[in-house]
Protein backbone atom coordinates (compact mmCIF):
# COMPACT_ATOMS: atom_id res chain seq x y z
CA UNK A 1 0.00 0.00 0.00
CA UNK A 2 1.45 3.27 -1.47
CA UNK A 3 0.13 6.55 0.58
CA UNK A 4 -0.31 9.84 -1.01
CA UNK A 5 -1.05 13.03 -0.34
CA UNK A 6 -1.21 15.55 -3.21
CA UNK A 7 -3.16 18.73 -4.61
CA UNK A 8 -3.18 22.08 -5.93
CA UNK A 9 -4.36 25.84 -5.87
CA UNK A 10 -5.41 28.10 -8.90
CA UNK A 11 -6.73 31.42 -9.44
CA UNK A 12 -8.07 32.54 -12.62
CA UNK A 13 -8.87 36.75 -13.79
CA UNK A 14 -12.47 36.24 -14.87
CA UNK A 15 -13.09 39.34 -17.57
CA UNK A 16 -16.54 37.77 -18.45
CA UNK A 17 -18.91 35.22 -16.96
CA UNK A 18 -16.89 32.03 -17.44
CA UNK A 19 -17.55 28.02 -18.22
CA UNK A 20 -14.42 26.67 -16.78
CA UNK A 21 -13.94 22.89 -16.44
CA UNK A 22 -11.43 21.39 -14.23
CA UNK A 23 -9.95 18.36 -14.27
CA UNK A 24 -7.84 17.86 -11.03
CA UNK A 25 -9.28 15.47 -9.09
CA UNK A 26 -8.11 12.54 -8.31
CA UNK A 27 -9.67 9.37 -9.97
CA UNK A 28 -11.80 6.81 -8.52
CA UNK A 29 -10.85 3.88 -9.86
CA UNK A 30 -10.15 0.22 -8.53
CA UNK A 31 -7.44 -0.39 -6.16
CA UNK A 32 -7.49 3.65 -5.14
CA UNK A 33 -9.07 4.83 -1.85
CA UNK A 34 -9.66 8.84 -2.30
CA UNK A 35 -10.16 11.33 0.72
CA UNK A 36 -10.47 14.28 -0.50
CA UNK A 37 -11.92 18.26 -0.64
CA UNK A 38 -12.53 20.83 -3.50
CA UNK A 39 -13.34 24.45 -2.79
CA UNK A 40 -13.87 27.52 -5.41
CA UNK A 41 -14.58 30.83 -4.54
CA UNK A 42 -14.83 34.36 -6.22
CA UNK A 43 -13.65 37.44 -4.97
CA UNK A 44 -14.31 35.43 -1.18
CA UNK A 45 -17.82 33.93 -2.22
CA UNK A 46 -18.36 30.91 -2.55
CA UNK A 47 -18.62 29.06 -5.88
CA UNK A 48 -20.55 26.07 -6.77
CA UNK A 49 -19.28 23.28 -8.67
CA UNK A 50 -21.00 20.56 -10.64
CA UNK A 51 -19.20 16.88 -10.30
CA UNK A 52 -19.46 15.54 -13.79
CA UNK A 53 -17.79 11.65 -13.62
CA UNK A 54 -16.15 10.23 -16.99
CA UNK A 55 -15.68 6.62 -18.21
CA UNK A 56 -12.76 5.55 -16.88
CA UNK A 57 -13.24 6.93 -13.12
CA UNK A 58 -12.04 10.27 -13.70
CA UNK A 59 -13.96 13.02 -12.28
CA UNK A 60 -14.15 16.70 -13.67
CA UNK A 61 -15.84 19.94 -11.73
CA UNK A 62 -17.66 22.63 -13.82
CA UNK A 63 -17.74 26.19 -12.50
CA UNK A 64 -19.98 29.64 -14.33
CA UNK A 65 -18.32 32.55 -12.64
CA UNK A 66 -18.64 36.02 -13.37
CA UNK A 67 -16.27 38.41 -13.42
CA UNK A 68 -13.56 38.96 -10.32
CA UNK A 69 -10.69 36.63 -9.19
CA UNK A 70 -11.45 33.28 -8.93
CA UNK A 71 -9.81 30.88 -6.59
CA UNK A 72 -9.56 26.71 -6.10
CA UNK A 73 -8.05 24.68 -3.68
CA UNK A 74 -8.22 21.10 -4.05
CA UNK A 75 -6.54 18.60 -1.48
CA UNK A 76 -6.86 14.79 -1.56
CA UNK A 77 -5.39 11.98 -0.17
CA UNK A 78 -5.25 8.73 -1.40
CA UNK A 79 -4.12 4.86 -1.26
CA UNK A 80 -3.21 3.06 -3.54
CA UNK A 81 -2.69 -0.52 -4.07
CA UNK A 82 -1.02 -1.94 -6.94
CA UNK A 83 -3.46 -3.95 -9.09
CA UNK A 84 -3.19 -4.79 -12.85
CA UNK A 85 -5.65 -2.62 -14.90
CA UNK A 86 -7.53 -4.31 -18.16
CA UNK A 87 -7.25 -3.17 -21.29
CA UNK A 88 -11.25 -3.25 -22.16
CA UNK A 89 -12.28 -4.01 -25.74
CA UNK A 90 -13.40 -0.34 -26.44
CA UNK A 91 -10.53 1.42 -25.14
CA UNK A 92 -8.60 -1.27 -26.99
CA UNK A 93 -9.91 0.35 -30.43
CA UNK A 94 -9.95 4.10 -28.90
CA UNK A 95 -6.37 3.54 -28.02
CA UNK A 96 -5.36 2.33 -31.65
CA UNK A 97 -6.77 5.60 -33.68
CA UNK A 98 -5.08 9.03 -34.42
CA UNK A 99 -6.13 11.63 -32.19
CA UNK A 100 -5.34 15.86 -31.74
CA UNK A 101 -1.70 15.80 -30.52
CA UNK A 102 -0.73 12.25 -31.25
CA UNK A 103 -1.03 12.08 -35.28
CA UNK A 104 -0.14 8.36 -35.90
CA UNK A 105 -1.04 8.23 -39.42
CA UNK A 106 1.21 10.74 -40.12
CA UNK A 107 3.92 8.90 -38.28
CA UNK A 108 3.58 5.46 -39.41
CA UNK A 109 6.16 5.41 -41.90
CA UNK A 110 8.43 6.81 -40.05
CA UNK A 111 7.57 4.54 -36.91
CA UNK A 112 7.93 1.52 -39.16
CA UNK A 113 11.68 2.50 -40.62
CA UNK A 114 12.56 3.38 -37.35
CA UNK A 115 11.34 0.52 -35.50
CA UNK A 116 10.20 -2.18 -37.63
CA UNK A 117 7.19 -4.02 -38.44
CA UNK A 118 5.89 -6.06 -36.11
CA UNK A 119 3.09 -8.71 -34.91
CA UNK A 120 0.87 -6.45 -32.10
CA UNK A 121 -0.43 -9.96 -30.98
CA UNK A 122 3.14 -10.96 -30.41
CA UNK A 123 3.73 -10.02 -26.70
CA UNK A 124 6.88 -10.67 -26.63
CA UNK A 125 7.63 -8.34 -29.67
CA UNK A 126 5.82 -5.67 -27.89
CA UNK A 127 7.21 -5.26 -25.18
CA UNK A 128 10.55 -5.53 -27.01
CA UNK A 129 9.14 -2.24 -28.83
CA UNK A 130 7.76 -0.63 -26.16
CA UNK A 131 11.41 -0.44 -24.63
CA UNK A 132 12.60 0.69 -27.88
CA UNK A 133 10.07 3.56 -28.28
CA UNK A 134 10.76 4.67 -24.55
CA UNK A 135 13.94 4.47 -24.83
CA UNK A 136 14.49 6.24 -28.17
CA UNK A 137 12.17 9.22 -26.81
CA UNK A 138 13.89 9.51 -23.90
CA UNK A 139 17.51 9.60 -25.42
CA UNK A 140 16.58 11.55 -28.46
CA UNK A 141 13.83 14.42 -26.63
CA UNK A 142 15.57 17.54 -24.33
CA UNK A 143 12.95 18.56 -21.60
CA UNK A 144 12.88 21.80 -21.75
CA UNK A 145 9.90 24.06 -20.32
CA UNK A 146 8.63 26.39 -22.95
CA UNK A 147 9.82 24.69 -25.85
CA UNK A 148 6.44 23.80 -26.69
CA UNK A 149 2.89 25.40 -26.85
CA UNK A 150 -0.70 24.13 -26.60
CA UNK A 151 -0.63 23.52 -30.09
CA UNK A 152 2.50 21.38 -30.69
CA UNK A 153 2.16 17.53 -31.50
CA UNK A 154 4.01 14.59 -31.69
CA UNK A 155 5.22 15.42 -34.91
CA UNK A 156 6.20 19.01 -33.76
CA UNK A 157 8.24 17.53 -31.07
CA UNK A 158 9.69 14.67 -33.46
CA UNK A 159 11.18 16.82 -35.59
CA UNK A 160 12.37 19.38 -32.47
CA UNK A 161 13.70 17.26 -30.33
CA UNK A 162 12.45 18.91 -27.21
CA UNK A 163 9.03 19.29 -25.06
CA UNK A 164 7.73 19.07 -21.53
CA UNK A 165 6.02 15.73 -20.27
CA UNK A 166 3.08 15.91 -22.28
CA UNK A 167 4.95 15.94 -25.11
CA UNK A 168 7.06 13.11 -24.30
CA UNK A 169 3.70 11.34 -23.84
CA UNK A 170 2.28 12.50 -26.52
CA UNK A 171 5.58 10.97 -28.93
CA UNK A 172 5.92 7.48 -27.13
CA UNK A 173 1.80 7.20 -27.54
CA UNK A 174 2.24 8.25 -31.05
CA UNK A 175 4.48 6.14 -32.13
CA UNK A 176 3.13 2.76 -30.61
CA UNK A 177 -0.15 3.79 -32.06
CA UNK A 178 1.71 3.87 -35.60
CA UNK A 179 3.34 0.51 -34.39
CA UNK A 180 -0.46 -0.89 -33.81
CA UNK A 181 0.16 -1.05 -30.62
CA UNK A 182 -2.29 0.22 -28.20
CA UNK A 183 -1.47 2.97 -26.06
CA UNK A 184 -3.08 6.55 -24.49
CA UNK A 185 -2.21 9.25 -21.97
CA UNK A 186 -2.73 9.93 -18.31
CA UNK A 187 -2.43 13.11 -16.25
CA UNK A 188 -1.44 12.16 -12.71
CA UNK A 189 0.18 13.80 -9.83
CA UNK A 190 3.68 12.68 -9.40
CA UNK A 191 6.13 12.84 -6.01
CA UNK A 192 9.08 13.45 -6.48
CA UNK A 193 8.43 15.04 -9.95
CA UNK A 194 10.76 18.39 -9.86
CA UNK A 195 10.03 21.46 -10.49
CA UNK A 196 6.60 20.52 -9.01
CA UNK A 197 3.66 20.65 -11.74
CA UNK A 198 0.77 18.59 -13.08
CA UNK A 199 2.50 15.39 -15.11
CA UNK A 200 1.55 13.13 -17.95
CA UNK A 201 2.73 9.55 -18.63
CA UNK A 202 2.21 7.26 -21.69
CA UNK A 203 -0.14 4.07 -20.90
CA UNK A 204 0.07 1.42 -22.99
CA UNK A 205 -1.45 -2.24 -23.80
CA UNK A 206 0.80 -5.10 -22.85
CA UNK A 207 -0.52 -8.42 -22.94
CA UNK A 208 -4.16 -7.26 -21.97
CA UNK A 209 -3.25 -4.92 -18.88
CA UNK A 210 -2.51 -1.20 -18.99
CA UNK A 211 1.35 -0.73 -18.20
CA UNK A 212 2.46 2.90 -17.16
CA UNK A 213 6.13 3.79 -19.92
CA UNK A 214 7.06 7.48 -18.97
CA UNK A 215 10.16 8.55 -21.48
CA UNK A 216 10.94 11.71 -18.95
CA UNK A 217 12.02 9.38 -16.05
CA UNK A 218 11.47 12.62 -13.84
CA UNK A 219 9.26 10.76 -11.36
CA UNK A 220 9.11 6.88 -9.98
CA UNK A 221 5.53 5.69 -11.18
CA UNK A 222 5.00 3.16 -8.49
CA UNK A 223 3.39 6.51 -6.43
CA UNK A 224 2.12 8.11 -9.31
CA UNK A 225 -1.78 9.09 -8.61
CA UNK A 226 -4.17 9.15 -11.79
CA UNK A 227 -6.26 12.29 -12.40
CA UNK A 228 -7.32 11.79 -15.80
CA UNK A 229 -7.37 9.26 -18.78
CA UNK A 230 -7.53 10.16 -22.40
CA UNK A 231 -6.35 10.04 -25.92
CA UNK A 232 -4.07 12.69 -26.12
CA UNK A 233 -4.19 16.55 -23.78
CA UNK A 234 -6.90 17.18 -25.07
CA UNK A 235 -9.25 15.11 -23.13
CA UNK A 236 -7.12 15.23 -19.92
CA UNK A 237 -6.22 19.23 -19.65
CA UNK A 238 -6.30 20.23 -15.68
CA UNK A 239 -8.63 23.03 -16.88
CA UNK A 240 -10.43 24.38 -19.88
CA UNK A 241 -12.12 27.07 -20.41
CA UNK A 242 -14.90 26.84 -22.13
CA UNK A 243 -17.08 29.97 -22.79
CA UNK A 244 -15.93 33.18 -21.67
CA UNK A 245 -13.08 34.81 -20.65
CA UNK A 246 -10.57 33.89 -18.06
CA UNK A 247 -6.90 33.85 -17.56
CA UNK A 248 -4.80 31.60 -15.28
CA UNK A 249 -2.58 33.51 -13.04
CA UNK A 250 -1.80 31.46 -10.75
CA UNK A 251 -1.22 27.62 -10.54
CA UNK A 252 0.69 25.37 -7.59
CA UNK A 253 0.97 21.70 -7.22
CA UNK A 254 1.77 19.53 -4.59
CA UNK A 255 2.49 15.91 -4.44
CA UNK A 256 4.50 13.69 -1.53
CA UNK A 257 4.76 9.86 -0.36
CA UNK A 258 4.07 8.92 2.79
CA UNK A 259 7.43 7.09 3.79
CA UNK A 260 10.42 6.34 1.25
CA UNK A 261 10.03 7.58 -2.55
CA UNK A 262 9.97 4.33 -4.80
CA UNK A 263 12.84 3.54 -6.70
CA UNK A 264 12.67 3.32 -10.31
CA UNK A 265 14.63 2.93 -13.14
CA UNK A 266 12.60 3.49 -15.66
CA UNK A 267 11.94 -0.06 -17.56
CA UNK A 268 10.24 -1.94 -15.88
CA UNK A 269 6.54 -3.01 -16.06
CA UNK A 270 4.31 -0.51 -13.95
CA UNK A 271 0.87 -0.39 -13.85
CA UNK A 272 -0.88 2.54 -11.90
CA UNK A 273 -4.58 1.75 -11.07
Amino acid sequence: MTEVTAGCTLAFDVTAPAEIVLQIAAAHRPGVTVTDSLAATLDGADVPATLVESRDGGRLHVLRPGPGRLEITYDVQASLSPAPAEVAPLARIEALRPSRYCPSDRLAPFATRQFGAIDPFDAAAVRETVAAVARFVHERTLYQPGASTGTTDAADTLLTGAGVCRDFAHLVATLLRALDIPARTAAVYAPGLSPMDFHAVAEVAIDGVWRIVDATRLAPRQSLLRIATGADAATTAFATVQAGTAELSTLDVHAIVVGDLPLDEGTAEITVP
